[in-house]
C-alpha cells in the first residue's frame, strides 16, 4: 500500500518548469539547449538576464564593460550594495547561477564593437540588447545580419520604452530605422574617436525599474517565439512595440525596409578553419587564401587597423590596433608633443612589412571571421580554433 501511495505522489510531483510546460507550444528542452547573448547589463540587461534564468535558458553570454555604481542599485534587481565597484557582467553571471543552477552564464568584460568575434554571434540563437549607444546597436545589427541571426533591441526613458525585433530577411533592420539625427550622433562619436571613454560617455538617461521590466519582458517573450519558430507564432520581426507608461498606451509600429541598406550583407558561406588569432599570422592566412583563390587574392578585415602614426617632425610610432580603440594620448608625439596622423588598413595583399604579426597582435578578436577576395569572388574564413576559449566553462 505504501508503494502505491509513493507512486501516486511521484505521478503528480512537479518540477520547476512544469507550469511553463502547460503552454501548448512550449518546448523546455529547446530552451535548455539555447544560447543567448545579452549585451548590456544595466537596468534592461538585469531584467533580461533574470527572465532568461527563470526560463532555464541553457547558456547566457553577458557582455558589459562597466562597473556597478550606487545608482544601479535602484534599477537593477541582480545587484547589491556590496557589489558596487565590481563589473556588472561578473556579478550578473554569478547571480544567474545562484538563481538557477541549470543555467550556465558567462561574463565578458568586453567592448561589443572591438572584442567580440563574428563567430560568437554565429553561435547565438538570439541576441538581446539593452543599450543606450547607437554605435553599438548598429554594430550588433551588422554583425547579426552577416551571420544571419536575429536580435531584439530594447530601450527605455523615464516611464516609456520600446522593443524592436530584427530578423534577417524579414522586414526592416535597425539601420533601416535610423534617422538623420541618429547618423549625426554616430558620426559625432566617430569624429571624436580620439577622446577618452569618460569624455565620450553619453548623457545620463532617466529610467525606472518598472519600465525596464516591461520592455525586457516584451523582448524575452519575442525571443521565446523566435526559439519556437516552427510553431508559426506571430512575432514583431521588422516592427517595434512602443510603450507609454504615463498613459499606458501601447502600439506596434512597422518599419519600412530600405532595399539599399548597407546592413543587409549576409555571408553566403563561412569556412571553418583550425586557426586561432593567437598564433595565426597574416602571412600564413594570406598564403592559404592565395592558394585557394589565386595569387591576386587579398585578405580583408571588416574593421580598419591603425598601423603606424607619423608626426610632422619625422617621428614614427607603431600602433597595430583597431582605429575605434585609438585615444588621443596614443597619438601624441613623444618627441615634439604634436598630434600624429596615422595610416590605417583593412586589406592586405602580401607586400606589407608586418605580415609576421598574428591577428591577435593587430586587434582581431577570438573566433572572428575574415575574408579572402579576388574581384567579386569572396570567401569567408572563421578562426574556429578559438571556440573552446570563448565558450570554456559554459
Amino acid at each position: 500500500m505504501s508503494d502505491l501511495l509513493e507512486l501516486d505522489k511521484s505521478d503528480f510531483e512537479e518540477d520547476k518548469y512544469s507550469r511553463l510546460r502547460l503552454i501548448p507550444w512550449w518546448d523546455q528542452e529547446r530552451l535548455s539547449k539555447a544560447t543567448i547573448m545579452v549585451v548590456g547589463a544595466g537596468a534592461i540587461g538585469n531584467e533580461l538576464i533574470k527572465n532568461l534564468t527563470l526560463l532555464g535558458i541553457g547558456r547566457i553570454l553577458i557582455y558589459d564593460m562597466d562597473a556597478i555604481e550606487n545608482t544601479n542599485l535602484t534599477r537593477s534587481v541582480l545587484y547589491r550594495a556590496k557589489d558596487v565597484g565590481r563589473y556588472k557582467a561578473d556579478v550578473a553571471a554569478e547571480r544567474a547561477g545562484e538563481m538557477n543552477p541549470d543555467v550556465h552564464a558567462k561574463a565578458f568584460v568586453s567592448n561589443i564593437i572591438d572584442d567580440v568575434g563574428l563567430g560568437v554571434f554565429r553561435r547565438m540563437d538570439v541576441v538581446l540588447g539593452g543599450l543606450d549607444n547607437r554605435e553599438a546597436r548598429l554594430h550588433i545589427n551588422q554583425s547579426c545580419y552577416k551571420v544571419n541571426k536575429p536580435w531584439i533591441d530594447g530601450a527605455i526613458e523615464a516611464l516609456n520604452g520600446f522593443a524592436r525585433v530584427f530578423v534577417p530577411g524579414h522586414g526592416a533592420c535597425y539601420e533601416c530605422t535610423m534617422t538623420e539625427t541618429d547618423w549625426m550622433l554616430i558620426n559625432k562619436r566617430k569624429s571624436c574617436a580620439l577622446l577618452t571613454h569618460e569624455q565620450m560617455a553619453e548623457g545620463k538617461i532617466p529610467t525606472t525599474p518598472t519600465s525596464s521590466s516591461v520592455i525586457a519582458g516584451i523582448q524575452v517573450q519575442e525571443m521565446l517565439k523566435l526559439l519556437h519558430s516552427d510553431r508559426n507564432l506571430p512575432t514583431l520581426a521588422g516592427k517595434g512595440y512602443v510603450f507609454n507608461g504615463l498613459t499606458h498606451d501601447s502600439y506596434v509600429v512597422e518599419y519600412q525596409e530600405k532595399p539599399d541598406c548597407m546592413s543587409h550583407d549576409t555571408y553566403e558561406e563561412i569556412i571553418e578553419k583550425p586557426w586561432s588569432v593567437k598564433d595565426k599570422t597574416i602571412k600564413s592566412a594570406l598564403e592559404e587564401i592565395k592558394a585557394e583563390l589565386g595569387e591576386n587574392a587579398v585578405l580583408d578585415l571588416d574593421r580598419d587597423i591603425a598601423v603606424e602614426g607619423t608626426c610632422s617632425c619625422g617621428e614614427h610610432k607603431k600602433l597595430f590596433m583597431p582605429v575605434h580603440k585609438l585615444k588621443g594620448a596614443m597619438l601624441t608625439c613623444e618627441k615634439c608633443g604634436k598630434q600624429m596622423s596615422f595610416e590605417n588598413k583593412h586589406s592586405f595583399n602580401g607586400t606589407e612589412d608586418y605580415l609576421d604579426k598574428t591577428f591577435e597582435e593587430i586587434g582581431v578578436p577570438p573566433l572572428h571571421i575574415i575574408a579572402g577576395r579576388v574581384g567579386m569572388n569572396i570567401k569567408h574564413y572563421e578562426f574556429t580554433a578559438d571556440e573552446t576559449e570563448v565558450f570554456w566553462g559554459i
